[in-house]
Parts: structure tokens; C-alpha cells; sequence
């Protein structure tokens, strides 16, 4: 190669991992943000004095604005250029992060949440459009396998990321931090972009798709809403019914989209996309794979923290080797595509089923005593397993997607990510929080025993030994067969009551055996009990993963890896 070419393809390198740098970045720190929440709910309960219902708007308003606009705000990037929707998107997303931050009360924080997520399903669709249209074949697998080592960190390093500035509580803001942290990063990715993203649009898209951004907004709200406060609210009939209403309106707005295109009006979706196999395949396969995904976080969320008390910080770090593994796995993916081609997504979620029948086996194994080092060989091979899907099946899908629709293909692929994330969350709720209450029993007796041993020892009456532990296996009980069993029901108020109205000696001895012996025991058989039986599902969920990546086309190894392809793929862009 002439030294002049090579240091022009030098320069281009350098420019290129620059661009992704700062997109990805931005794409970080927006996927950060939906679990990072989670850890600070109990401070923003004490300082605002935020309501059961108000906290769960706080979590779900911002998945909710994000699902609902996600294909809209591609199709946006489309019509009026990628980089420009992205600048907007992060500004908003940063007025909107610095609002949360300085949130006087619950509702302004709702409202916040909500303009939140909206910005962030602008700016994050142009991710993937800017990675497909503007970076050559030879580099998209290495780019999308970077992409796929963000979407790992993201996931896993909220509650770490979360529970340390909180725990830092820098210049006395408490749980403010988790949202002013996204200031000085959103700052840097808009002046970034704005010099060195370059802007693309595709070339026949002069106008939105009003209807069909309509229906599908209102589609995916209609699906998404009940799924995420049916469990909270008891499954009431309202959420059945929208459920239902959802699946004409997404009927109508498949028929809305084939007219549009057949008249060559500008659909929201382009129709070549239904008939597209790698990419329908990759979105039923990503559907499934997201939803086993999210649901193993947040049942091992609640497994650590409510189950065995570990801190949102310890917790973190007991997930930490599932996002080692990920990492490893995501930066060799795009060399092991490269030799292997389709058959890696196969390999992949193999690794991720065994992770997950040996993490179900250690919990097994270690019962109500776990110390967080028994599951880091688990979660390291589950995380290798993650990391040899998640880059390569981006490149599937999105494979043989030309630049014009490349922005519907980002806003389809992002949405149903979502959806398979939210579907996998809200069936493991159900999974997860009806086990808890039908083990409440057999695990209370576990307590119960070793509850009443401890107070006969203490040589109290046999009358008061009778009645704690009447009143402990009502009060667990309860508390496991609440919508949140991390709230006190009246009866164990009532229990606490009866410890404080004994004789000092007494009380303590009942205190201490039940608050030191008797519920953590019960509470870890139970939320271990429930684990399992997630794992169970997750076993399922994987298998189908498995079965599911056999369907999908068998794209060339070396447009999947770092190789020249032999015909690369169409990414014309009109420049701007």
C-alpha cells in the first residue's frame, strides 16, 4: 500500500473510533439510567416523602416515554438527519437529567422521568444508524462488537455506579448525584458529535408518517403500560383491556404502513423490512434473548438485596464478574464471527443456558448461606455467553439494511429490545412474586423452629414463645404475600409492638431472635426458593434462544467479522 493510502486509512481509523467513542458513550450512559433508579428509590421515598405509586412512575415513566417514542425518533434521524436528532435527543436528555437532579417533589421528578426517556428515544436509534451507515464493512463488526460490551456494562454497572454515589453522597446531594452525573457526560457527547459525528439522512424520507407515528406510539403504549403496573396495581381489568386494544391498533398500523408504501408515501417502517428474513428472524430471536436477559437481573436484584440484605453497592459487585465475562467475550466476538459466522449466536446462548443451569445449581447448593464468591465462576460464564450474542446478532439484523432504512430498522430493533426486556420483566414478576407468596409457609417454619429454640433457651414462658411465634409466621406471611415485600404489613408492626411492650431482658431476646435469626432465615429460603424457579424459567427462555438461532440466515463469516466482504453491503448516505 502507497504511504500516502496508508496513512489516509490511518487517519480515518483514528477519526472513526473518535465518532464511536462519543456515541457509544452517550449510549451508556442512556441505558445507565434505566437501572440506576432502582438503587436510589429508598432515599428519594425518605426525602420527598414519594408514595408507593409515585416511586413506581418514577421507574416505569421513563421506560415508558422511551419505548413509545423509539421508532418515531428514528424515523426522525431519517427525515432530518442522524446526528442533528442525536444532538437533540442529548440535549434534552441533559436538561431533562439536571431537572431530575434538582427535583423538588415526587410529581416534578415523575414529570421529569417521563421528558427523559422521550430525549433518550430520540438520540439512542441514531446509535446503531450512525455505526451502520457511516462506518465501512470491514470495521461494522468490530464496531458493533464495542456496542455490545456498552449494552453488557450498562445493564450490570448501574446498581454498582448508582449504589457508589450515593454512598460517596459528593457535595451532600444524596441520590441527586445519579442524575447529575449525566450532565458533564451529555455536554461532551453534544459539542462531540457536533464536530466529529458526521450527518447523514436517507434519501427518500422528505416527510413523518403522521398516521402511522400515531399508532405506533399508541400501540406500544397500549402493550407496554399494563405490563409495567399490572403486577403493582393487582392486574386490574383496565390493564386486560388495554392489552387487548393493542392488538388492533398495531393491526392498523401494519395496514397503514403497507398502503403508505405501496403509494411510495414515506411509511414510519419501511414494508421491505417484513419481508426482510435476517432481520424479522433477528427480531424474534432478540426478543426472546432481551427477555431472558432483563429477567435474570431483576430477579438476582431482588434475590441479593431483599433476599440476603446485601447493599446496592455489594450487590453490584456480586453481579460484577457477569459484566467481566461480557466484556471479554463482546471484544473477541467480532474476530470469532469472523471464523464462524452465524453459528457464534448458537455457541452464545449454548454458554448462557449452561451459566444459567450452574448458577441454579449453586444457589441450590448454598441454600440460605451465600458468600458472593460461590457465584463468580456462574455469572462469568454466563456473561461470555452474553458477550458472544449481543455483538454479532446487532450485525445480523442489520446486515443487508441499506442507509435508507437503516433508521426504521434502529427504531424497530431498539423497540422491540424494550419489549422483549419488559415482556421477560413482567412475566418473571408474576413468576417470581407468586412463588415468594406460595413458599411464605414452609419457609416461615424453617424461621419459626430455630425462632422458637432461641426463645426457649432464653427461658421464656411457654404462653409468650407461642404467641412470637404465632405472630412472626403471620407477619412473614404477609409481608412475602404483599405487591412489595420490602414493606412492613400491619402485622409485623403489630409483632414489633408486642416485642416493645415486654420487659426490657424480654424484649431484647425477642428482637434479637427475630429480627437476627428467625426473618433472615425465612426470608433467604424464601426468596431462594423463588431464584430457582426463575432459573427454571430462565432454562426455558434460553433453550428457545438456542432453537431460535438456527432460523437465522447464515450470513458470511467475514460480513460478520473483520474481514473485507467479498460484496459489501449498500450504506449510501446523503451527506449534510
Amino acid at each position: 500500500m502507497p504511504r500516502a493510502a496508508a496513512g489516509e486509512r490511518e487517519r480515518f481509523d483514528r477519526s472513526l473510533v473518535v465518532t464511536l467513542t462519543i456515541v457509544m458513550l452517550a449510549a451508556f450512559v442512556q441505558l445507565l439510567d434505566v437501572s440506576i433508579v432502582n438503587v436510589a428509590i429508598p432515599s428519594i421515598q425518605a426525602k420527598l416523602g414519594a408514595s408507593s405509586a409515585e416511586i413506581q412512575l418514577i421507574v416505569a415513566g421513563y421506560l415508558m416515554s422511551f419505548a413509545m417514542v423509539l421508532i418515531t425518533g428514528a424515523r426522525l434521524g431519517d427525515i432530518y438527519g442522524r446526528r442533528r436528532l442525536f444532538v437533540i435527543g442529548m440535549v434534552g436528555f441533559t436538561a431533562a437529567s439536571a431537572a431530575c437532579g434538582a427535583a423538588p417533589s415526587a410529581v416534578f421528578l415523575v414529570v421529569a422521568r417521563v421528558v427523559q426517556g422521550a430525549f433518550s428515544a430520540l438520540m439512542f436509534p441514531q446509535v446503531l444508524s450512525v455505526v451502520q451507515v457511516n462506518v465501512p464493512p470491514r470495521h461494522r463488526g468490530r464496531a458493533f462488537g464495542v456496542l455490545g460490551a456498552v449494552i453488557g456494562l450498562a445493564t450490570i454497572l448501574g446498581p454498582v455506579i448508582g449504589g457508589s454515589l450515593i454512598a460517596l453522597n459528593i457535595g451532600g446531594v444524596d441520590w441527586r448525584s445519579i442524575f447529575y452525573v449525566n450532565v458533564p457526560i451529555g455536554i461532551f457527547a453534544v459539542l462531540g458529535a457536533l464536530r466529529r459525528v458526521p450527518e447523514s439522512r436517507a434519501p427518500d424520507a422528505p416527510r413523518l408518517d403522521l398516521p402511522g407515528a400515531f399508532l405506533a406510539t399508541l400501540g406500544v403504549f397500549l402493550l407496554v403500560f399494563p405490563l409495567v403496573q399490572g403486577r403493582q396495581d393487582g392486574w386490574p381489568a383496565w390493564g386486560w383491556a388495554m392489552l387487548g386494544a393493542s392488538v388492533p391498533v398495531f393491526a392498523a398500523f401494519a395496514l397503514t404502513e403497507r398502503r403508505r408504501s405501496a403509494a411510495g408515501r414515506f411509511p414510519i417502517v419501511h414494508a421491505s423490512l417484513a419481508s426482510d428474513r435476517a432481520f424479522v428472524s433477528g427480531v424474534v430471536f432478540q426478543i426472546v434473548f432481551f427477555g431472558g436477559l432483563s429477567c435474570f437481573f431483576f430477579v438476582s436484584g431482588l434475590y441479593l438485596q431483599e433476599g440476603f440484605g446485601m447493599s446496592p453497592l455489594r450487590a453490584g459487585i456480586t453481579m460484577l464478574p457477569f459484566a467481566v465475562g461480557n466484556v471479554i467475550a463482546s471484544a473477541a466476538s467480532n474476530s470469532l464471527a469472523g471464523r464462524m459466522g452465524v453459528r457464534i449466536l448458537s455457541v452464545g446462548t449454548a454458554i448462557v443456558t449452561v451459566g444459567m443451569a450452574a448458577t441454579l445449581a449453586v444457589v441450590d447448593a448454598v441454600g440460605v448461606d451465600l458468600h458472593s464468591w460461590e457465584l463468580t465462576p456462574v455469572l462469568l460464564l454466563s456473561g461470555l455467553g452474553v458477550g458472544l450474542v449481543i455483538p454479532p446478532v446487532i450485525n445480523v439484523v442489520l446486515a443487508g439494511i441499506t442507509s435508507k432504512a437503516a433508521g426504521s430498522a434502529s427504531g424497530v430493533l431498539s423497540t422491540t429490545q424494550q419489549l422483549g426486556a419488559t415482556l421477560g420483566v413482567a412475566f418473571i414478576g408474576v413468576v417470581f412474586f407468586t412463588v415468594l407468596s406460595h413458599s411464605a409457609a414452609p419457609s416461615a417454619a424453617l424461621g419459626t423452629a430455630r425462632l422458637r429454640a432461641q426463645l426457649t433457651e432464653a427461658k421464656l414462658p411457654a404462653p409468650a414463645v407461642d404467641a412470637v411465634t404465632r405472630g412472626f409466621t403471620v407477619c412473614f406471611d404477609d409481608r412475602m404475600t404483599s405487591v412489595d415485600p420490602s414493606v412492613s404489613p400491619p402485622s409485623c408492626t403489630a409483632l414489633e409492638r408486642q416485642a416493645a411492650a415486654a420487659p426490657p431482658a424480654v424484649a431484647s431476646v425477642v428482637q434479637r431472635a427475630v429480627l437476627d435469626t428467625a426473618e433472615p432465615l425465612a426470608t433467604r429460603a424464601d426468596f431462594r426458593r423463588a431464584l430457582e424457579l426463575s432459573l427454571v424459567y430462565e432454562l426455558v427462555v434460553y433453550g428457545l434462544a438456542f432453537g431460535l438461532s438456527f432460523t437465522l440466515p447464515r450470513v458470511a463469516p467475514e460480513a460478520l467479522g473483520h474481514a473485507e466482504p467479498r460484496q459489501p453491503a449498500v450504506t449510501e448516505a446523503v451527506p449534510v
